[in-house]
């Protein structure tokens, strides 16, 4: 379990959500959402919170099976530690220190993905909350307060746009610290990840000079 426990943290965090989640549905509560006009907008975000999960979860697989790797010595040829290890085999500290801050910036720029699907949730979930907001309003005419008759429709309109932009906020919003949460689990265990390549690399080198 501990050579997996990235992945076997990932796997309990997405479990228990996915069990909220279904638990919620099956009590009938998201029901009133997915019947509503905000029903499409609402699944067209959460269909983009799975691509960065999927994409999450193909790095956090990744991640752990290099770090387990790295810790044994053995890197896998083609991974990130081994390209890494073979840059400069012989160089000397300062060659080192440069590669091992290339090595952390194009680390970070690939978990970094996972983190601007996770923002773009919280975007899009403003942009309904404004769609939501137009619909509301475009029922609007002062010239006809005073007609019982206009009043029903424009009323009608006013909740229709309430609840698209309360919906698609809230999904926005929930989907956004969901996918968060594991990117951050991600971005710590390609901290491990780096930490792991480093001291290899350093320890080989003591074993070469020694």
């Amino acid at each position: 379990m501990y050579r997996y426990l990235l992945i076997f943290r990932f796997a309990l965090l997405n479990a228990a959500c996915f069990g909220v989640l279904g638990a919620a549905w099956l009590q009938g509560w998201l029901d009133a959402m997915l019947e509503s006009s905000a029903g499409l907008m609402c699944l067209g975000i959460f269909g983009v919170f799975l691509v960065g999960l999927v994409v999450c979860t193909l790095k956090i697989v990744r991640t752990s099976l290099e770090l387990n790797q790295v810790r044994d010595g053995r890197p896998a040829p083609g991974s990130r530690a081994a390209g890494h290890l073979d840059r400069f085999p012989g160089g000397d500290a300062g060659e080192r220190r440069v590669a091992a801050e290339l090595l952390r910036f194009r680390m970070a720029n690939n978990v970094s993905i996972v983190g601007h699907i996770a923002n773009t949730l919280v975007f899009l979930g403003l942009i309904g909350t404004v769609i939501g907001f137009i619909v509301a309003l475009s029922s609007v005419d002062p010239e006809v307060i005073g007609s019982v008759r206009q009043i029903a429709p424009m009323v009608s309109s006013l909740i229709e746009g309430m609840g698209i932009a309360l919906y698609t906020t809230l999904v926005g919003a929930v989907l956004h610290v969901w996918l968060i949460v594991n990117h951050r689990m991600l971005a710590t265990g390609t901290l491990h990840l780096y930490n792991a390549i480093v001291e290899l690399d350093a320890r080989r080198h003591r074993d070469r000079d020694g």
